[in-house]
């Protein structure tokens, strides 16, 4: 069965709030077990218009696991204290 990923590019607008957001979101993934196999670190852009500050890419057993995290109370706990305090894109990809 094909892994399922959530990838997210993140603009921090406000960092001091943002370390609500990454508390409340690393306790969602904990909870829904999904691997972190990016988050933050040194990016450069090669390619293209796309330049966010931060990229997120988190593992999960399938596409579906990866849904289920995305509407979970949890994270959606995390969006509300993101709301202000970044611009983010996210999709969610099957994968190997």
């Amino acid at each position: 069965m094909p892994a399922g990923y959530i990838i997210a590019y993140v603009d921090v607008t406000d960092p001091q709030q943002y370390e609500q957001y990454k508390v409340l979101s690393s306790k969602a993934i904990a909870a829904h077990g999904a691997e972190i196999l990016v988050r933050g670190g040194k990016t450069e852009q090669l390619e293209g218009e796309l330049a966010p500050s931060r990229v997120v890419v988190l593992k999960f057993p399938d596409y579906e696991a990866a849904k289920v995290f995305y509407a979970s109370e949890e994270y959606g706990a995390a969006r509300a204290a993101r709301e202000h305090a970044a611009k983010m894109n996210m999709i969610v990809v099957e994968g190997a």
